[in-house]
């Protein structure tokens, strides 16, 4: 074997070496395990979506009654910023009410009985728990299972935890 043979073959094995640390590097950023990046989801938004971008809301929640729910829901940049905003008026400002985020909140840990509900401190007469309950319940954010029993569908797990972390940024 010639001395220019051994070069090139050992130019080879160097190329394959960086390579391989090259793509383990790459592994090295995929995220895994609890410890992982925080950013993992926004970097997958990236790598798929391309300028002005993109919004992506998603979530996996086991709730106390055992109910899982997961959810996933995107659009461009072009479709929000141009959409008519208007026509979720309604859906927001019935999350406007504190006391209304209050029984929201406790609805979605598990108290589901109206006469639950007004047993709660500060909640105030069950004729103005039923009012709100009626505002959750008219745009969606509640569901009415009859006896004077409600719950979070499942449908509205995420996206409303997604309005309570975003409203708190």
């Amino acid at each position: 074997m010639t001395n220019q043979d051994r070069l090139s073959a050992l130019e080879g094995r160097v190329r394959a070496l960086e390579a391989r640390l090259e793509h383990a590097d790459e592994e090295a950023a995929v995220p895994t395990g609890p410890g992982r990046e925080v950013l993992w989801a926004l970097d997958g938004l990236h790598a798929r979506v391309d300028d002005p971008g993109a919004v992506m809301l998603v979530g996996s929640v086991r709730l106390p009654d055992g109910r899982h729910a997961e959810w996933q829901q995107g659009a461009g940049t072009d479709e929000l910023v141009g959409g008519d905003w208007t026509a979720s008026s309604d859906a927001l400002a019935a999350l406007g009410h504190p006391l209304r985020l209050r029984l929201l909140q406790q609805v979605l840990a598990g108290v589901d009985t109206v006469h639950e509900l007004t047993q709660i401190d500060g909640v105030g007469t069950s004729g103005q728990v039923y009012h709100h309950l009626r505002q959750l319940s008219s745009t969606g954010w509640l569901h009415a299972l009859g006896g004077g029993r409600y719950e979070v569908p499942v449908a509205r797990v995420v996206p409303l935890l997604v309005l309570v972390l975003g409203a708190g940024r």
